[in-house]
């Protein structure tokens, strides 16, 4: 039997939530790298990520389990949680056991809020993050739309999707586009970042045809968070947020923003066709059956105009543990 993919889950920052969507007090059941979880807010606005299961009885904590102030509370025997894990109370109690305070009682995830997302750094080693989240000043500036959200469940992993930008040939066949920009890309450590500029003849909404100057800027911080700007007829800033389910299963996130301009304008009438091209199937849509279906080819046989696939995947190894690197490449 063919295993689809040899590579195991990548550690980094990785939405689980929006911002604007986790209410104060609020407790939301997830799955997320291959563990079932609960996601909270306290009273204070603190977020929590940690394991689902109370370490008394094993309880499902987002089933029933509450907030009251800064503790989430088990259904069962109402021991409390804060958000780094550790059980803080059991009410019945008269002493806690010596073990609750050594250490976190449950596994908890490191975690930031920035570009109205809920970023939880993964790792399966259980180190702690060392490089950050990178701040969009456009989200939540008020010259700047409100986020405009798309989300897919595929059964792929987050390198597929990665790779897939660099998969040059394919946006010809997949995507109908009979040329892709060319660019100058530089790796850094965990930073990829490229950069395309050049002229675009493109059909605009009422069918004529423009030619403009484009400007198209990717950067992939880590194996969880890229972005991309896109500057022409209007600027426009897309989130890209893969999250692991599990070894073969992501959640797919495009988030979008531009600048804002009157609903009746021609840049804004611009601004939502090239959304509607980036979502559709002649965007991620036509790469959602391919996706759903591939393999990952450990050793592939590559052409000239394959773009530089082993290249990107040089570089995307090192979001793996060194024990699933080889199988990774």
């Amino acid at each position: 039997m063919v295993e689809r993919f040899p590579m195991d889950i990548p550690f980094g920052w990785f939405f689980v939530g929006y911002t604007d969507e986790l209410a104060t007090g609020e407790v939301r059941t997830v799955k997320y790298f291959d563990e079932d979880l609960v996601l909270f807010r306290t009273e204070s606005g603190e977020v929590g990520l940690t394991e689902a299961y109370c370490a008394h009885l094993g309880a499902h904590l987002g089933v029933g389990g509450k907030v009251e102030g800064e503790k989430l509370v088990c259904p069962f025997h109402a021991w409390g949680y804060n958000t780094k894990g550790f059980c803080t109370e059991v009410p019945y109690a008269k002493r806690l056991p010596p073990i609750l305070e050594r250490k976190p009682a449950l596994k908890s995830y490191p975690l930031v809020e920035k570009n109205n997302v809920i970023w939880a750094w993964y790792h399966p080693q259980g180190i702690e993050p060392f490089f950050d989240v990178i701040a969009h000043d456009e989200i939540g500036n008020s010259d700047w739309e409100e986020l405009d959200r798309y989300c897919w469940t595929i059964n792929t992993n987050p390198q597929e999707i990665a790779e897939n930008g660099v998969d040059t040939a394919h946006f010809k066949y997949v995507h109908g586009m009979d040329a892709v920009p060319e660019g100058k890309t530089t790796y850094e450590g965990h930073l990829r970042h490229s950069l395309a500029e050049g002229e675009r003849t493109l059909a605009m909404p009422n069918g004529e045809m423009k030619t403009i100057t484009s400007r198209v800027e990717t950067v992939q911080n880590g194996a969880g968070q890229k972005y991309t700007r896109i500057g022409g007829v209007t600027d426009t800033l897309l989130m890209v947020l893969v999250t692991p389910v599990t070894r073969e299963q992501v959640e797919l996130r495009f988030a979008f923003t531009h600048r804002k301009f009157p609903k009746d304008s021609f840049e804004y009438t611009a601004a939502r066709f090239a959304i509607a091209l980036v979502i559709g199937q002649t965007g991620v849509e036509g790469d959602i059956p391919i996706w759903n279906n591939k393999i990952h080819r450990r050793h592939p046989i590559l052409c000239d105009g394959d773009g530089p696939i082993m290249q990107f995947r040089n570089y995307f190894q090192q979001f793996y543990v060194p024990r699933l690197a080889e199988a990774a490449e």
